[in-house]
C-alpha cells in the first residue's frame, strides 16, 4: 500500500486492537449476519473446509462451529485480535488459527469456502492484489467459492487510517478473473460502533476448475 503504514504491517493492526478494543474496531459487529446467510446458502456439508481471511477478533468462527462445521481456518495478520478470538472460543480441534500476512501465506489446503470480509480492499497496490489473488487461487478447490465483502463505491475511501478501493459487484468478478463464476450479490450498510455508515459489496463465486 502506498502509505506511511502499509497493510502488511503488524504493528499498525495491533495497535488499532490494543487502542479501540475488539468492540471498538469500526468494522466491528454483533453478529456476522450477512456472512452466515452467504454461507449458509452454499449448502455445506459439516465438514467443509471454510477459511476465514482477516477473521481477527470476528464471531463468525465461533457461530460456525455452533452450526457444527468441523474444519474452520481463521487467519489474521494481528496477533492482538487472534489472540482476542482463542481465549473467547478456547480449545478446539475443529478451529486452526493462522497468524499471518495473507499474501505470503502458503494454504495447508484447497478450502471449500475462502471468506474475507474487509481484507481485499487494502489491497491498493497492484503488486499487493495479484500476490493476494494468487494465494486465494491456491487455496480454493475446484466447486469451492469465494466470499468477498468490500466497501462499496461509494463506501469510505480510507479505513484505519488507510486508503482502500472502493468496488461494486462487476469490479470484484473482474479482479477474480475468468476462473470464478459469479452466483451471488448482496450490498450492505454496516453500521459501526461510532454510528457511521459504511456500504459494503459483497460477492459470491463458485471456482470453475
Amino acid at each position: 500500500m502506498q502509505s506511511a503504514v502499509t497493510e502488511g504491517d503488524e504493528s499498525h493492526w495491533d495497535d488499532v486492537y490494543e487502542r479501540r478494543g475488539p468492540l471498538g474496531v469500526s468494522w466491528y459487529q454483533p453478529e456476522p449476519t450477512i456472512s452466515l446467510t452467504l454461507i449458509e446458502r452454499l449448502g455445506l456439508q459439516p465438514d467443509a473446509a471454510i477459511l476465514d481471511v482477516g477473521g481477527g477478533a470476528s464471531t463468525l468462527v465461533d457461530r460456525l462451529l455452533a452450526a457444527g462445521f468441523r474444519d474452520v481456518t481463521v487467519l489474521d495478520l494481528s496477533r492482538t485480535a487472534l489472540e482476542v478470538t482463542q481465549e473467547r472460543v478456547g480449545p478446539v480441534e475443529r478451529a486452526h488459527w493462522v497468524h499471518h500476512d495473507v499474501r505470503t501465506w502458503t494454504p495447508r489446503a484447497a478450502y471449500e469456502v475462502w471468506h474475507d470480509r474487509a481484507v481485499f480492499h487494502f489491497m491498493v497496490n497492484a503488486g499487493d492484489r495479484a500476490s493476494y489473488l494468487s494465494v486465494l487461487n491456491s487455496g480454493v478447490r475446484p466447486g469451492g467459492h469465494v466470499i468477498i465483502g468490500t466497501f462499496a463505491s461509494d463506501g469510505p475511501d480510507h479505513c484505519s487510517g488507510l486508503p482502500v478501493l472502493r468496488y461494486n459487484a462487476d469490479d470484484i468478478a473482474e479482479a477474480l478473473g475468468p476462473r470464478f463464476t459469479v452466483v451471488d450479490t448482496l450490498h450492505e450498510e454496516h453500521t459501526t460502533p461510532a454510528g457511521a455508515t459504511q456500504p459494503f459489496t459483497w460477492v459470491v463465486a463458485r471456482a470453475n476448475g
